[in-house]
């Protein structure tokens, strides 16, 4: 897969499957994309401590390691992290992080929406494994893009470190079990869930698009340093790397379509 030497670089808190991002790395081949780990002074899903994890003291000093670093676009691979600042909140967060990191950069809640612009998506159900009060917040945040979630589903875990013990199994029967039949898709939106390494078994699983946090901060991370040839199709890492991606020069990437006519943010 040639892919110009594009190189994504990833703001990562603290430390759980962080591992989803040299396997995606080696599963693509001729791309390179860093892991940077921000402070975590408490690893909770709780909306002040998320608050926290995401705030800009922690992630601008994250960001200025990946511009060290060489990278052409930044993501924070946090999903809980950002869209419990809200939309807004979430665009504001992104900007200091492309400021800070002197590159295109979004957010992994921005990927989710964009990731389901691509994929045309507007119907999904959220398997969370989050506490609810927290995964409601990420509802809001979709339906702010125009994505209904038709079913919710929350496994109640507090900490990272948790999540980040759950094997293929577990993954495969919890993303199963919380589908429905209205959904058009599957999203799993925690970064600290190993889910790459069974991405295409999971949609054979359920016979439907399944996006996970890592897959589309990495997707997200490649699209916005793509040059005019996107990112060319790739099997094995489910159907978003199977399509063609748009291109998009927006820095976030977030308020506007994925096609990414329109407004810097």
């Amino acid at each position: 897969m040639h892919q110009n030497g594009l190189s994504a670089g990833f703001l990562y808190p603290g430390y759980s499957a962080e591992d989803d991002y040299p396997a995606i790395e080696r599963a693509l081949g001729g791309v390179r994309l860093p892991v940077v780990h921000t402070l975590m002074r408490e690893d909770a899903h709780r909306v002040d401590a998320l608050l926290d994890i995401g705030g800009a003291d922690v992630l601008g000093d994250g960001a200025r390691a990946l511009r060290g670093l060489g990278v052409q676009a930044a993501v924070w691979a946090c999903t809980s992290g950002s869209f419990v600042f809200g939309w807004d909140g979430a665009e504001r967060q992104v900007q200091g992080v492309a400021e800070a990191a002197g590159v295109p950069a979004s957010s992994t809640s921005f990927a989710f929406v964009n990731a389901a612009r691509a994929l045309g998506l507007t119907r999904v159900a959220v398997a969370a494994t989050y506490p609810s009060d927290v995964a409601e917040r990420f509802v809001a945040f979709l339906g702010h893009a125009g994505v209904e979630v038709v079913a919710l589903s929350c496994r109640g875990i507090i900490t990272a470190a948790e999540v980040g013990t759950l094997g293929r199994d577990e993954v495969l029967a919890f993303v199963a079990a919380n589908d429905h039949p209205d959904a058009e898709a599957v999203l799993v939106p925690d970064t600290a869930l190993h889910t790459v390494s069974w991405l295409d078994e999971l949609e054979a699983r359920i016979g439907k698009p399944v996006l996970t946090a890592n897959q589309v901060s990495v997707w997200e991370g490649l699209r916005l340093a793509s040059g005019p040839g996107g990112i060319p199709p790739r099997t094995g890492l489910g159907r978003l790397f199977a399509a063609p991606a748009p291109v998009s020069s927006v820095p976030a990437g977030a308020a506007e379509p994925v096609s990414g006519q329109g407004r810097h943010t």
